[in-house]
């Protein structure tokens, strides 16, 4: 009977390690050396996640490549809830909040240039701020943005959390914070799970009711923008406002 390789180990339950790699191609060494630009997804991930699932005696890349595969794209990955990500074998709380995590990351640093006190010109100001918050939720969710009168942005709340299908904004839940932030003017902002950026009759009324509100008390409504899935809507670009 043949003695066994030492450099094949077929029965080593660790044989599937990137360690086992070579140095050049190892995600960590490559990143170092190169940069984020030169990984696709599954490397990047797989640096992130830190290792692999003994039991499928897959590694942290093959782990992340399963989870991709699961979801689709990064879009549907940002949609997914933690335990929809335990759902893929070799997932689990800690790896799931570790993506989830990661991705929330991405988006506040996307939105860091607004938070810096930038001045806020114009919808796609707005929307390039919001969208990488709103667009990807199941549920509708309404934000205002606060302005003081240079345009930059005082604070954003968030006004009500909704249904799939629906959410209740009164004009004194948006105005009374602006008021007490002391806003001269202010935008309103909200996702439309379904994708479609396209006002519904509600979202024409509150428009106009927060509207005439804001002229009385003396705090201009700027802009009601909607975003969906891949685009946005803007009451104040279609000249309703």
């Amino acid at each position: 009977m043949s003695k066994k390789s030492e450099n094949s180990k077929p029965d080593d339950p660790h044989a599937y390690s990137i360690k086992h790699w070579p140095t050049e191609e190892r995600p960590r060494e490559r990143l170092i050396k190169h940069g984020g630009g030169a990984l696709s997804d599954a490397h990047l991930m797989g640096i992130l996640l830190g290792s692999g699932d003994r039991r499928s005696r897959k590694n942290a890349v093959d782990l992340s490549r399963d989870v991709l595969l699961a979801f689709g794209d990064l879009n549907q990955l940002d949609l997914a809830t933690v335990h929809e990500l335990c759902g893929v074998q070799g997932i689990g709380l800690a790896k799931a909040a570790q993506i989830k995590a990661a991705l929330e990351l991405g988006k506040r640093l996307a939105a860091q240039p607004a938070r810096d006190n930038q001045q806020m010109k114009c919808s796609r100001d707005f929307v390039k701020f919001f969208s990488p918050f709103l667009k990807n939720l199941r549920k509708e969710v309404v934000k205002a943005a606060l302005l003081n009168p240079k345009l930059k942005m005082i604070k954003d709340i968030t006004i009500s959390e909704g249904s799939l299908n629906s959410s209740i904004v009164h004009p004194r839940e948006v105005m009374i914070p602006a008021i007490k932030e002391s806003a001269a003017s202010l935008v309103l902002i909200h996702n439309h799970p379904s994708g479609d950026p396209t006002p519904s009759s509600a979202d024409i009324e509150i428009t106009h009711r927060l509207n005439k509100t804001g002229e009385i008390i003396g705090i201009k409504l700027l802009d009601h923008i909607i975003i969906g899935g891949q685009g946005f809507y803007s009451f104040a670009d279609e000249g309703l406002l």
